[in-house]
């Protein structure tokens, strides 16, 4: 017969204890008390701020579409209705490009939101790529259609520059989603399509900040304001405005959330992490041993 050995209960160890750590090995840290509790608190203020982005995104689609979509645009022109007056006499290509071109971007606007949401990436993958294709393909016509529109553009050289930049940088951003998926990098493709959204939502600030510029003006208008003139003084600035301060704001997102910045220069040589430090000292010793 074999005797039984007395069992000794086992206890929870508790958390690691970072002063015991061997070498080449990583300490663990104790979880502090609550920590569990304010990611919820901090992901609270991203929510609201990307269900604001939704609904402006949202408005400015409808209004865009509906407003060109209540007659031609000699109709619109005759009642000042959005730039209808700047593309009334021009040749039915160019109108037509106009059209396209707010189609086109009302779709990007709306459809390039959810591609930055990561929940609805995971829960529908496939939705994610099918719409991400179809987003893609907006953009490259909405910064197509707007080279042609762009001679007749309501800001002059200015606008030529500006919107023209804006163009080439929206489909050019695309264009690096669109590859570095296809070679299997995530963290890439997830930082142009974030820089390409804030181009996009350049349809949101370009009202914006117009509406901001001509509100600046009415103090020192008069009693009796020139509208056109106003408007005028405040669109000569939007076509940089409406898009710079947005690539800026991106930059820092992706910065903050750790993705690949853009750079204009070469890459450093990366620093190796604490993980790959301690690899290295673990592998290191045992390749010796057997040399």
């Amino acid at each position: 017969m074999h005797e039984r050995r007395p069992t000794t209960p086992t206890t929870d160890p508790g958390p690691a204890d970072t002063s015991l750590a061997a070498p080449g090995r990583i300490a663990t840290r104790p979880a502090e008390p609550g920590a569990g509790d304010a990611r919820p608190a901090r992901r609270r203020p991203a929510r609201l701020s990307f269900v604001a982005l939704g609904l402006a995104a949202l408005a400015i689609a409808l209004i865009s579409i509906s407003t060109y979509a209540q007659g031609t645009l000699r109709e619109l022109a005759a009642d000042d209705a959005g730039l209808a007056s700047a593309y009334a006499d021009e040749p039915a290509l160019v109108q037509g490009a106009l059209y396209v071109h707010i189609a086109a971007s009302a779709f990007a606007l709306v459809a390039g939101l959810p591609q930055l949401s990561a929940r609805l990436r995971r829960r529908a993958p496939r939705g994610h790529r099918v719409l991400g294709r179809a987003y893609l393909v907006a953009v490259g016509v909405g910064a197509a259609s707007s080279l042609v529109i762009l001679p007749a553009n309501s800001a002059g050289f200015v606008g030529v520059f500006g919107f023209g930049t804006l163009a080439f940088l929206w489909v050019g951003s695309g264009t690096r989603a669109l590859l570095a998926i296809r070679r299997g990098d995530v963290a890439s493709h997830e930082a142009w399509m974030l820089r390409t959204y804030a181009l996009t939502f350049a349809a949101v600030t370009l009202r914006t900040w117009t509406g901001v510029l001509i509100a600046v003006q009415l103090p020192g208008a008069g009693p009796d304001p020139d509208a056109e003139a106003l408007f005028m003084h405040a669109y000569a600035a939007v076509p940089f405005l409406c898009w710079l301060p947005n690539v800026v704001v991106a930059e820092w997102l992706i910065r903050r959330r750790g993705l690949p910045a853009y750079r204009l220069s070469a890459s450093p040589t990366p620093r190796r992490t604490a993980r790959q430090d301690a690899t290295v000292g673990l592998v290191v010793p045992v390749a010796a041993r057997h040399a």
